[in-house]
């Protein structure tokens, strides 16, 4: 599939051969390139040339939560868990050690399909707004956001690696700095762009606690979002744009 005239290339790691065969023939026939693997261990040799990985957490060996970890320390790939785990401590859990989506078994292909789309499009879409509606860069506190690169730079020059889905957490918050921001407002002015799909759902605030512990890296960091308890967050950086 291609957005912007690029080709999307999709990794499954999934043991369950039929199952595997029955999500590759599917999105492949909705115009994506996509390769099966059976264990963590065959697709480790090739991870590298993948634009989306879909992750089943229950794999043998390897699981797909240690899957999960070994690709963030190497790429901000974007990854699609699916899994018959389905409480939301489980999806809780997938989102914080950096998946993008969480889909629960039986997966019904057509929504897997969908789920593809709409995290490569978060992935995608930012950089053809941000011509029309944003600086390309902005600054706070020393750091430094490339909207068109989607990158995040700390004050040393270091380049931070963060997920898409928290780097347009992040991109929302330089939006709208030093006021209260509600789940509502996030999850209203992300759209589509961020997991979590109604205000109930914790998946923004996995989010601002990925972001806040990556940010804290950095001394200072962390102090960059407040939480403002029973309301929401603030984004304290002094942004210049």
């Amino acid at each position: 599939m291609q957005f912007n005239e690029r080709i999307y290339e999709i990794a499954l790691v999934e043991d369950d051969g039929a199952l595997r065969t029955l999500l590759t023939r599917h999105i492949r026939q909705s115009g994506f390139p996509i390769r099966g693997y059976a264990t963590a261990a065959e697709f480790r040799a090739s991870a590298e040339r993948y634009d989306l990985v879909i992750l089943d957490v229950m794999l043998p060996g390897t699981s797909g939560l240690d899957l999960c970890r070994w690709l963030r320390q190497r790429s901000t790939v974007p990854i699609i868990f699916i899994s018959a785990r389905s409480s939301h401590t489980d999806r809780i859990v997938g989102l914080e050690l950096g998946a993008d989506d969480y889909l629960v078994k039986p997966v019904d292909p057509g929504e897997l399909v969908a789920r593809i789309r709409s995290v490569l499009r978060r992935h995608e879409q930012p950089a053809g707004r941000d011509t029309q509606d944003h600086s390309a860069i902005a600054r706070f506190d020393g750091w430094q956001i490339d909207r068109r690169r989607r990158e995040l730079f700390a004050p040393d020059g270091g380049r931070l690696s963060i997920s898409e889905a928290e780097f347009d957490l992040l991109n929302v918050l330089v939006d709208m700095p030093q006021r209260v921001i509600g789940r509502n407002t996030l999850l209203e002015h992300s759209r589509d762009r961020l997991p979590g799909r109604d205000s109930g759902d914790r998946s923004v605030d996995v989010l601002v606690s990925r972001l806040r512990r990556k940010l804290g890296s950095v001394e200072g960091g962390r102090e960059l979002i407040r939480t403002v308890r029973g309301v929401g967050y603030v984004f304290t950086g002094q942004v210049e744009r």
